[in-house]
């Protein structure tokens, strides 16, 4: 962390309201944190320039909009040489929403949505195997999500 700056119990309690919802009011947050909504501001602004806040993103539900199938897709590489040129090819794939350069079996492990099934074949055989540097892929089908949250702040 940049100039020792030590998070505090504060700092950990104002992330973990917004963690909750991004959208809560720093007013809000200040009312419950019996704090001003000065402090809670300034401590925002702190942990955004620290980097411990990324950004506030708007989470959508892709089934909702048609996406059913979610997969995670293991990428084997030619050699590791080719990542950052397949890594610029997949970037390029809309479905394509997380992208992992691993150690063990694969190169890249990406996640996926997809509409269905065939939308999955005419990606994985389309557009991703077609990609020089990439010699095969392996897919695991997502059936739950079970567990989705942040990081738990301790």
């Amino acid at each position: 962390m940049k100039e020792n700056y030590q998070i505090d119990k504060l700092d950990k309690e104002i992330l973990s309201v917004l963690m909750e919802d991004a959208r809560t009011p720093y007013t809000d947050i200040a009312k419950k944190l019996i704090v001003s909504p000065g402090t809670i501001h300034v401590r925002m602004r702190k942990l955004e320039e620290l980097g411990v806040v990324k950004k506030s993103v708007l989470e959508i539900e892709p089934a909702n909009l048609g996406y059913d199938l979610c997969a995670f897709l293991g990428v084997h590489l030619d050699h590791g040489s080719v990542y950052r040129s397949v890594l610029e090819e997949i970037r390029k794939i809309p479905e394509v929403v997380e992208s992992y350069y691993t150690t063990g079996n694969y190169g890249i492990f990406l996640k996926i949505y997809c509409k269905n099934t065939q939308h999955l074949y005419d990606l994985l055989n389309i557009r991703i195997h077609q990609i020089e540097g990439v010699r095969g892929t392996e897919t695991l089908i997502s059936l739950e999500n079970a567990i989705h949250r942040q990081i738990r702040l301790e």
